[in-house]
């Protein structure tokens, strides 16, 4: 099937009472990797990049290589561009074919993030392009984004709510107490700020910050609102640490095929797992 939209896909999710596993992607082979993990599983799954990504590797590319995916693919797969604060590149990823967006203006003042989200809504309607926002700053470090600990904020739920009325956005991410990176020691969520956001936000929320959360806090936001957790620097190690040990054993080795193949493995195993822990096995067939 075609790429699609994030927003029914996360509607459901809220609805139902799980999550979707949102795996930053950096390349073909962690791409397919994932896909094989939704497909075995029969989860729908949201693939993103990075800005520093998109630089990297090109918009059009990474499209066309979701598109090829989704469409040799039975379960719903969207592709989104997580935590940009370019307006030019949004809307550039919007023309190669992108299905959702992050608009990510938390370091503004407040009117300042309305204003140009609302911005970034009005474009993606017309492409039907779901539209992800944050309120708050979620510390550690995404990309080129850099959060200190000290600098991290929470989000106030009453803000959440006008936020969420006055920019017309299709999902929320609320720095809740989650952190990007691995946590140093058990992330410090605060479950009942999410309860008092979900109380006033209908909207699926997202939940930055995934990889290393323990299983239960997980479930735990999972259940109070949270339709779509971000997994990025998870995958990214164990696709390296894969690759390392293919190289410790045979330092010669200079065919890719020999260390892509566990890597792809290795991110398939996680991603399963972290599909497993928000609960989204199984529920692709309820959106088909």
């Amino acid at each position: 099937m075609p790429l699609v939209s994030s927003t029914s896909l996360l509607e459901a999710a809220r609805a139902g009472g799980y999550g979707i596993g949102a795996f930053n992607v950096h390349t073909l082979e962690m791409l397919q990797a994932v896909v094989d993990a939704a497909e075995e599983t029969g989860s729908p799954l949201i693939l993103q990049s990075t800005v520093g990504t998109v630089k990297h590797l090109g918009p059009d590319y990474i499209a066309a290589a979701a598109t090829v995916a989704a469409n040799r693919s039975r379960v719903p797969i969207a592709l989104h561009l997580d935590h940009c604060t370019d307006f030019a590149t949004i809307v550039q990823c919007i023309r190669a074919g992108y299905t959702s967006v992050m608009i990510d203006a938390s370091m503004l003042p407040f009117e300042d993030n309305v204003r140009l989200t609302k911005q970034v809504v009005e474009v993606a309607r017309a492409a039907g392009v779901n539209v992800e926002a944050e309120l708050g700053k979620v510390g550690g470090v995404e990309d080129d984004i850099v959060v200190a600990e000290h600098e991290a904020l929470m989000a106030d739920p009453q803000e959440c709510a006008e936020f969420v009325e006055r920019t017309g956005v299709h999902t929320l991410a609320p720095a809740i107490g989650t952190a990007h990176g691995i946590y140093k020691g058990e992330p410090k969520i605060d479950f009942d700020r999410i309860r008092r956001i979900a109380d006033l936000v209908p909207l699926p929320l997202v939940l930055h910050g995934g990889s290393g959360i323990p299983e239960e806090q997980v479930k735990r936001c999972v259940s109070l609102g949270m339709a779509k957790m971000n997994i990025a620097t998870e995958i990214r190690i164990v696709f390296s640490d894969a690759i390392k040990a293919v190289f410790a054993d045979n330092p010669q080795e200079n065919d890719p095929r020999k260390y892509m193949i566990p890597a792809k493995k290795a991110v398939k195993e996680a991603a399963i797992e972290k599909m497993r822990m928000v609960g989204c096995i199984g529920k692709a067939g309820d959106l088909r």
